[in-house]
């Protein structure tokens, strides 16, 4: 509109002297002085007090005042800036979660134009000159790049200690008046300025880094802050954002979902968690977490998250203690070679591995961590490994079935310790040196560790330093699946008939009953008959009878086992007994010692030779 910027308070908050009674009182003072003159002269309608939010310094906790003054300002709308902005943050950047785009988006259509400078006592300085003549600031690019060397010699302070002339080119007249006698201005630039700048200092200096950065990441506040800072200074400079991608995460907040304060006594620091459970477990917190909403923590919390890391650990330790005589490079069966059952969890495993990745590449941590908790616990823990525990303690030690299994974990926990690496680096990294060592094929460890390990090898290399897993065709077979699909279907029945049994007292564990399936579907029955082998392991059981039945489509009857219960696989077997020299094994086992025996001497026969 046009009308004259009347500004007649002083930097010091003070009436100046075009302010007829008030020169040199503050404005808070000058509130009963200016009440007293309305009121004698009779212009005072109605005075009272009211209480309302009030702006104060955050830090000494004050009530400020607002002054209109001249400041530097960054000119929004120049050369369509306003508009290259949204073309970018359209079209150029990904954002996570996604509406971290509208948000931004909003936020520069209404910005108005960016003022710069600040009035504080300390900062980077603006270096801009001010006439004592006529009033007039100017940046000029001569005092800039004089600035620019001084700076990179002696720091920014020196515009603050130097004289005027170090900076001014020889015989420098005011650009607007003429005028010789001139000054250096105190401002400073805002820190968002400084912050938002940081990509010139960091990524521009760095050709290794890569320009522009692939990812920001900070709280959700920043889209007003730090993003957009650096938005607009690498448009306005580079006409490109600085960053591929932004993500944006909560903020810590207690059990409770109170923002965590020293006053409230509420904080909890991350070096007290890490003390107390270790770095993992406060790397796993953070990882399990969905970061688009604040993140709580408390005692209970990081309880239950130590639990889910037992979980994983002890899953990976498990594999790791049947591991210990598996020498991979010559004791490692082809695919072709391995049961049904091992062939299954390796298609489970490439699931699970396409899964993590994807989460990973989208920043999406807590499914990441999900999907690899829910695969130890309920595919390793629940089923496989503890299907898989008769062949690894009660088979010869180099059997076919032992190898095929102890083939299968190494390479689950091949994949499992690179995909559990980045959430808990110290476990990863404690998993894999205690792997045995493979020095071939096209992903060798390169490694010797532990006792009994060959000599020959190279040094220990980091799990951190190891390339992504990649997708095996091979075991990603979906026919496996569809094969064990049926038989996998009857798990949750037999479970539940056994819990029966075991409640009435019939049997203790699993391994004291037998289960019967009956049917009278033809197709089904050679089905059953062609699984038979596996059925048993799969079911946990002693043994699995497969009868014709024409009464019915399909049974299942569970009851307690026949024989007697042999004292080294603890399945029961008509077959104890049998052997006088073993009599309370089985003719399984028994077969397997007298194996184990001839192999044990021939090695003797070895040595002595």
């Amino acid at each position: 509109y046009k009308l004259d910027t009347i500004m007649p308070v002083d930097e010091k908050g003070n009436f100046d002297s075009t302010v007829d009674d008030l020169a040199g009182i503050d404005v808070f003072s000058a509130n009963k002085i200016i009440l007293e003159k309305l009121r004698s002269l009779g212009l005072l309608l109605f005075e009272d007090e009211v209480r309302h939010s009030y702006p104060h310094c955050w830090r000494c906790k004050n009530p400020i005042i607002f002054r209109a003054t001249k400041q530097w300002f960054l000119k929004i709308d120049h050369l369509d800036l306003r508009k290259r902005l949204l073309e970018i943050v359209n079209n150029n950047i990904q954002w996570f979660p996604p509406q971290g785009r509208e948000r931004i988006q909003a936020m520069i259509e209404m910005r108005p134009d960016w003022c710069l400078s600040r009035q504080r006592y300390w900062g980077i300085p603006i270096p801009a000159i001010a006439c004592l003549n006529c009033k007039n600031e100017f940046l000029i690019p001569e005092v800039m790049e004089e600035f620019i060397k001084i700076v990179a010699k002696e720091g920014s302070d020196a515009w603050f200690i130097k004289e005027i002339g170090e900076f001014l080119p020889k015989d420098f007249l005011c650009p607007y008046c003429g005028e010789k006698k001139l000054q250096k201005t105190d401002e400073i630039l805002d820190v968002w300025f400084e912050s938002g700048a940081s990509f010139q200092g960091v990524l521009k200096k760095k050709e290794d880094l890569g320009f522009p950065c692939q990812l920001y990441l900070e709280g959700s506040d920043q889209h007003r802050g730090w993003f957009q800072a650096s938005l607009i200074i690498s448009v306005a400079t580079q006409d490109k954002s600085p960053f591929k991608s932004v993500l944006t995460h909560g903020f810590v907040v207690d059990a409770e979902g109170r923002k965590m304060s020293k006053s409230t006594g509420n904080v909890i620091s991350p070096q007290d968690i890490i003390k107390k459970y270790g770095a993992d477990i406060l790397r796993l917190w953070v990882a399990a977490s969905n970061y688009n909403e604040d993140i709580r923590v408390s005692d209970e919390i990081l309880t239950g998250v130590c639990e889910v890391y037992r979980k994983i650990r002890n899953t990976a330790r498990f594999m790791l203690s049947n591991l210990y005589d598996f020498y991979p490079d010559q004791d490692r069966l082809n695919y072709e070679d391995l049961k049904n059952i091992d062939k299954w969890i390796l298609f489970k495993l490439q699931l699970v591995l396409n899964s993590v990745t994807g989460f990973y590449e989208g920043f999406e941590f807590y499914r990441a961590f999900q999907e690899i908790y829910n695969f130890c616990n309920n595919d390793l823990s629940m089923s496989y490994l503890d299907m898989i525990k008769g062949r690894l303690y009660t088979y010869s030690s180099s059997s076919k079935e032992r190898r095929g299994a102890q083939t299968t974990i190494y390479e689950i926990l091949s994949v499992l310790v690179r995909i559990i690496a980045p959430i808990t680096v110290f476990t990863a990294e404690d998993i894999w040196r205690h792997m045995p060592a493979c020095r071939t094929g096209p992903d060798p460890s390169r490694r010797i560790v532990g006792a009994g390990r060959p000599k020959e090898g190279t040094l220990p290399l980091s799990v951190h330093l190891l390339d992504w897993p990649r997708y095996n065709p091979l075991y990603g077979r979906d026919d496996i699946d569809q094969e064990l699909k049926k038989i996998l279907s009857l798990l949750p029945s037999v479970t539940e008939e056994l819990e029966g049994l075991r409640q009435q007292g019939t049997i203790g564990s699993s391994f004291d009953a037998k289960i019967i399936l009956l049917t009278n579907d033809k197709l089904y029955l050679k089905y059953l008959e062609g699984h038979k082998d596996e059925l048993v392991e799969i079911f946990k059981v002693s043994s699995v009878e497969i009868n014709e039945d024409k009464t019915s489509s399909f049974r299942l009857n569970v009851m307690k086992a026949d024989g007697l219960r042999c004292a080294r696989c603890w399945n029961y077997n008509s077959s104890v007994g049998r052997d006088r020299q073993h009599s309370q094994l089985c003719s399984r086992c028994v077969g397997i010692l007298k194996e184990e025996s001839s192999y044990e001497e021939k090695d003797s026969n070895k040595e002595k030779n």
